[in-house]
């Protein structure tokens, strides 16, 4: 388990996780070790989004980073947007979706990097045929839409404002107020929402009965942002805070109860972003890219939006491998230079030769 947070200096964090099995009850304590620290971009960076095998980071320089944290190397950098990269979010392990200020949604295929669809915004699409599917005025400039673990429904954020919108009947079913600007949410369950802002505190509210279900104090500066997921015997809630620090809290069956903390750390830097990598074992079909793919861009792809060659991954510079030995990700990362595809086309012919001979090998081996 792997925690990686961003900050306005433009490092990328990251810390192994260690629960301490022994250890029990209220008094449980995880151990955050220190794993690397990569300068990642040329701005600071605004998300972070993890999947089963990588983990990919948006930042104000306009480019998205993409490090496999099997290997601890950086993959290589997307550049198609031409402004700040404000969301990232993997649709299981084959699909990366990237938002940004130039208005534009673009949906990444995770096994060749490649862009399929750049779709102006702002609207809901239909992943599978790229078109609408609903949409919905809601008359004010929202900041954050979240939907619930079932779908059913989901919430738009505007300033301190929370408006829980039911699927079904496509239309606001309550709304909740909190003390102070809302910078993050994320669902505890479907109908469990935890808040948190520019403030000091985390409040959890029930959105059926629109009531604050307890709040405690996280830190001591406003929380930016939050994670929450689910292992064995564990409902995990992280905030990042511009205080410096990440904490790692155990949730309760009641969520009337105020979590307990497991760990904390202080990176001494301003943090915007946050995510856990959980290391699952995948199915290594549908998550796992074959080093040995080209990943070309299209005639089709190169004509979409601004840039080109645009919808590329950057093949990384050897100066900025990291070292594997105990930080992992490390050193500075530049504005990785253009080309299409993730291999030279040497390395690809060879590749290519190389499973020629295979096959060939195999049908003897059958005759």
């Amino acid at each position: 388990m792997e925690l990686v947070a961003g900050c306005y200096e433009q490092v990328l964090f990251g810390f192994a996780v260690h629960p301490e099995p022994e250890a029990c009850g209220d008094h449980e304590q995880w151990t955050l070790v220190a794993d690397f620290t990569h300068h990642a971009h040329t701005a600071s960076l605004s998300a972070v989004a993890v999947n089963s095998r990588f983990v990919v980071t948006g930042s104000k320089d306009e480019t998205i980073h993409i490090y496999d944290m099997k290997k601890k190397i950086e993959h290589g950098a997307l550049v198609h947007h031409s402004g700040t990269i404000t969301c990232l979010k993997f649709y299981g392990n084959r699909h990366l979706i990237s938002g940004a200020e130039d208005g534009l949604i673009c949906i990444w295929d995770a096994k060749k990097w490649e862009c399929l669809k750049s779709i102006k915004a702002h609207k809901t699409w239909n992943l599978v045929e790229g078109r609408s599917a609903f949409i919905k005025n809601i008359k004010q400039n929202a900041h954050i839409v979240e939907w619930s673990p079932r779908g059913e429904q989901y919430v738009v954020i505007i300033q301190n404002k929370i408006d829980i919108y039911q699927l079904d009947t496509a239309s606001i079913s309550g709304t909740i107020t909190n003390e102070k600007r809302i910078s993050s949410v994320k669902f505890l369950s479907e109908s469990v929402l935890a808040v948190a802002g520019d403030e000091e505190v985390i409040r959890f509210f029930d959105c059926d009965s629109l009531v604050c279900l307890c709040e405690f104090k996280a830190h001591e500066n406003r929380v930016k942002d939050m994670f929450s997921f689910e292992i064995p015997e564990h409902h995990v809630i992280v905030s990042a805070s511009s205080d410096g620090f990440i904490k790692m809290w155990k949730l309760k069956q009641d969520k009337k109860v105020p979590p307990s903390l497991l760990c904390e750390i202080n990176t001494n830097a301003r943090l915007t972003c946050l995510g856990v990598w959980l290391d699952k074992v995948a199915d290594m079909k549908e998550s796992l890219p074959p080093a040995a793919e080209p990943s070309p861009v299209s005639k089709e792809q190169s004509k979409i939006g601004k840039k080109e060659p645009g919808d590329t991954v950057h093949k990384e510079e050897k100066r900025s491998k990291p070292n594997t030995k105990k930080r992992g990700l490390t050193g500075d990362s530049k504005k990785a230079t253009k080309e299409s595809g993730l291999i030279s086309t040497k390395k690809r012919k060879m590749v290519e030769m190389l499973e020629k001979k295979r096959k060939k090998k195999k049908i003897k081996t059958m005759q």
